[in-house]
């Protein structure tokens, strides 16, 4: 796999997590797909240079000499390798990561060969931080901020240079995705730093229309991402549809928190009773899985990529219907109502303004129960003491996911202490078979294929069958 096109397969919307495995940071889920490929990519390298060595090229035959042993088949000079030479991979493997991890990032923004449009000094719109030390904009109590704005985006290049800039400057970690249709960003820093970003957004000629309130904030810091990552794309969420073909223009109604806890309450006044109202979940079912509105809609699915599918297959759950929908900050919802709305089979469509987020600071014991998933090191923030999943083991109240313990998978996993203390710390039978004793390190024995999911995810539907 060549590596540009490694590149393109990674999406903004991935987890992180500040846990240590035998004193190493734990990288999110995009890095490690990443580190993967590396890994692959080093074994092999460090296989085929001992291919032929000291013996002579004029040999048709493939040999391979390493550790004065001559080896004619290349699953035993594999297994050699990954036995005897885990070090020298590794060190190969890290060199490699660092090379393309810095290519990936200075290739998010850079302007492609063909864009004929001049480069925009961005230094203007960077504020003056002169005043502040770097201990000043880093230390003290920290904040999350979550925030997103649909409009024309001219020059989508010049505007992830300043974010990338912008964040550096003020020593901010994220996720920012910028777009011809808008800009998506989620980052974190100290309370003084964040302010400090927000107040640079909204003096901006681009983002003049946006005010504080845009900005969902919680409590958390630049801890909470691993890393910064500012990047081009052609959607600010990645719900697979050209932004040309599905227009956030033709979205639903918006309904501020008010408006929306007054819908939920008539609808669940009504019971088992009520046949005309459909409260729809736009998130992904891990999200939905620890947090919900009750009486709602949860799509069992693994990507909000797959809701265009999921609603081609179940129209007839929306037909004639007045639909509710909701998501974490409201910027899928945008995508998503205006792609129900072109099917021409529902009443009405409405949507969450500002999400669950918005939503739990007017109402942080309302109708939403259970924790809000976020797409970040603390992976959940709660505003109410309610557990609605269970270990995926004992079947325990249990709502902290943590990632599977086995080298290539990227799932979560809901393991209570008491599981997790008895080593069940897998996300399926499948993969706890893959995890390695407590105290070793899984070993790679030879390339290992890429995968996006383990084998567990066979088992559910890629779009859900749903009947209310």
């Amino acid at each position: 796999m060549a590596s540009d096109e490694f590149f393109a397969d990674l999406e903004l919307e991935t987890f992180t997590r500040n846990e240590s495995r035998q004193e190493k940071p734990e990288l999110s889920t995009t890095l490690r797909k990443l580190n993967t490929f590396c890994r692959r990519q080093a074994f092999s390298s460090y296989v085929a240079s001992k291919r032929n060595a000291n013996i002579g090229d004029s040999i048709s035959q493939p040999v391979w000499y390493c550790c004065d042993q001559t080896f004619w088949e290349p699953s035993s000079v594999h297994k050699h390798v990954a036995r005897t030479h885990e070090n020298e991979v590794q060190q190969l493997t890290e060199v490699t990561f660092q090379r393309l991890l810095s290519q990936l990032e200075d290739k998010k923004c850079e302007r492609p060969r063909d864009h004929n449009q001049e480069a925009v000094e961005i230094s203007s719109w960077l504020p003056d931080t002169s005043y502040l030390t770097v201990e000043e904009l880093q230390k003290g109590p920290g904040k999350v901020l979550l925030y997103y704005r649909y409009f024309r985006v001219d020059d989508p290049y010049t505007i992830c240079a300043w974010q990338k800039a912008l964040c550096e400057k003020l020593h901010l970690t994220g996720k920012v995705r910028v777009s011809t249709e808008g800009i998506n960003g989620t980052v974190g820093g100290s309370v003084l730093a964040t302010d400090l970003y927000i107040k640079t957004m909204c003096a901006h000629a681009l983002f003049n229309s946006m005010e504080e309130d845009d900005f969902k904030s919680s409590d958390g810091g630049a801890e909470c991402f691993s890393d910064l990552r500012v990047g081009v794309y052609e959607e600010i969420v990645p719900m697979g549809v050209h932004p040309d073909v599905i227009s956030y223009q033709r979205a639903g109604t918006h309904l501020n928190p008010v408006e929306f806890h007054q819908e939920v309450e008539s609808l669940l006044s009504e019971g088992e009773s009520s046949q005309d109202t459909v409260l729809l979940d736009c998130r992904n079912f891990y999200e939905s899985k620890i947090g919900q509105f009750s009486q709602c809609l949860a799509p069992n699915i693994r990507k909000f990529s797959y809701f265009p599918e999921y609603v081609d297959q179940n129209l007839d759950l929306f037909r004639d219907k007045k639909v509710l929908m909701y998501c974490t900050g409201g910027i899928r919802c945008e995508r998503a109502s205006a792609y129900l709305l072109s099917k021409e089979v529902c009443k009405e469509v409405y949507q969450l303004k500002g999400g669950i987020h918005k939503y739990l600071e007017r109402f942080p014991n309302g109708f939403y129960r259970g924790k809000l998933f976020v797409f970040d090191g603390r992976y959940a923030i709660s505003s109410n003491a309610d557990i609605i999943s269970e270990c995926r083991y004992c079947g325990a109240p249990w709502d902290q996911y943590q990632l599977c313990a086995t080298r290539f998978c990227c799932q979560l996993v809901l393991s209570c202490p008491a599981c997790r203390g008895a080593g069940r710390t897998a996300c399926c039978p499948a993969c706890q078979s893959k995890v390695p004793p407590e105290g070793e390190e899984s070993g790679a024995m030879g390339p290992t294929v890429l995968k996006e999911t383990c084998e567990c995810t066979d088992r559910r539907p890629r779009i859900p069958q749903d009947a209310l």
